[in-house]
């Protein structure tokens, strides 16, 4: 079975949309010349995971309203727990389509700091959206996908650190996913310029179970020389969602880039997380968890290219795998010609925890110059026995020293998570997956 693209949107309806929000010329022209070649490009091809028959574009929703809060005390318990309400300066809400709540410091706008809604950042930022809006870090023709989310964005955030400046508290935003029918086309870009530093952490939520729902989410995150950015991440969308999120890094000279992902979606899920260490001494640090039920199937890709020299890439990825769900992790070191004296190392393993479950962990080196280190790691087992039979002969009965080893086994990327709301947030989904 074949994918049969079978879009409601035509070119006259993205010139009504992009007029409606205010957006430049060239964000609109960007829209029609995507939407041009949505029909003709291929879909990703992840490897060992077909998804011809995945539903990416039949759907009807592109816009869907929700209302705006005035006050964080107006949001259900269980969003309000993500917050932490001694550090919500700096906080976006987007429900469905719509961004319900935001606020940035006074301390952050004097500094010339820019944390807004994607929409507002091409309103009133246009040229500096424009320098890095898939430019670089993700292209509009890579393929089907790429080519339908930039003719639909229609949410996301822009964050922007200019010279210098160090933001010493965590900028937070959460999208909720509040109706069953909304379609998410989120695009996220986080720049920090030269000798500046950003923690930026999102959250995916969904507050019911979603019908047969798309979300097609790409971050851009864009490192300058001798930057710092830390990019945490929730993902927690419904069962009925297939969700594809691209989020890739480019890091200048001496600048760093930390990925902490948790990615715990309910619905059939690819990922690909991709950093390219294009300066000298570039570092990369990347660590995700996944945990997998039900029938789920999920592909998730994690690649750190080396172009500079000196650079420093690191791949670190758990997860576990339950009922008949099926997990692929492909993780990928490349140093290209001319990247002397790189370093790049990963290590994958998948825990399985039922008969029927299935995880594959592919380590992949691709080394174009000698004088460089690299190594690589991968298992795929179940529980420990030993580890089991050492919980339970203190008295601690099986089903709950399972689950300690569990955590235990995803706790080195759970404990990266800069803002203690959102790891108390993965914490509880882990635990509710597991149980």
């Amino acid at each position: 079975m074949t994918l049969e693209t079978k879009l409601p949107f035509d070119q006259e309806y993205i010139r009504t949309y992009s007029k409606e929000l205010g957006e430049p010329e060239w964000l609109l022209d960007l829209r029609l010349q995507a939407l041009a070649k949505v029909e003709a490009l291929p879909l990703p091809k992840p490897d060992k995971t077909k998804i011809d028959n995945w539903n990416f574009t039949n759907f009807q929703n592109h816009v869907v309203k929700s209302e705006i809060i005035s006050s964080i005390d107006e949001l259900p318990e269980n969003i309000k727990g993500l917050i932490d309400t001694e550090e919500s300066k700096n906080l976006l809400i987007q429900k469905d389509q719509t961004v319900a709540y935001i606020t940035i410091s006074d301390d952050l706008k004097n500094k010339g700091v820019i944390f807004t809604d994607i929409h507002t950042a091409a309103r009133e930022h246009g040229d500096l959206l424009q320098k890095y809006f898939m430019k670089d870090a993700v292209s509009v023709d890579e393929h089907k996908l790429t080519a339908l989310h930039a003719a639909l964005v229609n949410g996301g955030a822009f964050v922007y650190v200019p010279k210098n400046v160090i933001v010493e508290t965590p900028l937070q935003a959460i999208y909720i996913n509040d109706n069953k029918d909304a379609n998410l086309f989120n695009h996220v870009i986080v720049v920090a310029d030269d000798n500046s530093a950003v923690t930026y952490v999102e959250s995916y939520i969904s507050t019911s179970d979603a019908s047969e729902s798309i979300a097609n989410i790409v971050a851009e995150v864009i490192v300058g020389a001798n930057a710092k950015v830390t990019f945490g991440a929730v993902d927690s969308l419904a069962k009925g969602i297939t969700t594809y999120v691209n989020r890739r890094g480019i890091v200048g000279r001496d600048g760093k880039v930390e990925w902490a992902l948790g990615l715990m979606n309910d619905g059939n899920t690819v990922s690909e997380n991709v950093t390219h260490l294009i300066g000298d001494g570039s570092f990369a640090d990347t660590k995700t968890v996944t945990v997998g039920r039900g029938e789920q199937k999920q592909n998730f890709t994690t690649s750190v290219i080396h172009h500079g020299k000196h650079s420093e890439g690191y791949i670190l990825k758990h997860g576990v795998v339950k009922e008949s769900a099926s997990h692929i992790f492909n993780g990928i070191g490349k140093i290209e010609h001319g990247a002397s004296k790189s370093n790049a190392e990963q290590s994958s393993r998948v825990l399985i925890l039922s008969e029927k479950a299935r995880g594959d962990a592919n380590p992949i080196l691709l080394i174009d110059e000698d004088d460089v280190t690299a190594g690589h790691a991968a298992s795929v087992g179940r529980v420990d026995p030993l580890q089991l039979y050492y919980l339970m002969s203190r008295g601690i009965p099986q089903v709950e020293a399972e689950r300690l080893v569990i955590h235990g086994f995803l706790a080195p990327v759970v404990n990266e998570l800069p803002i203690e709301a959102v790891k108390k947030q993965l914490v509880e989904v882990i635990e509710r997956k597991v149980r």
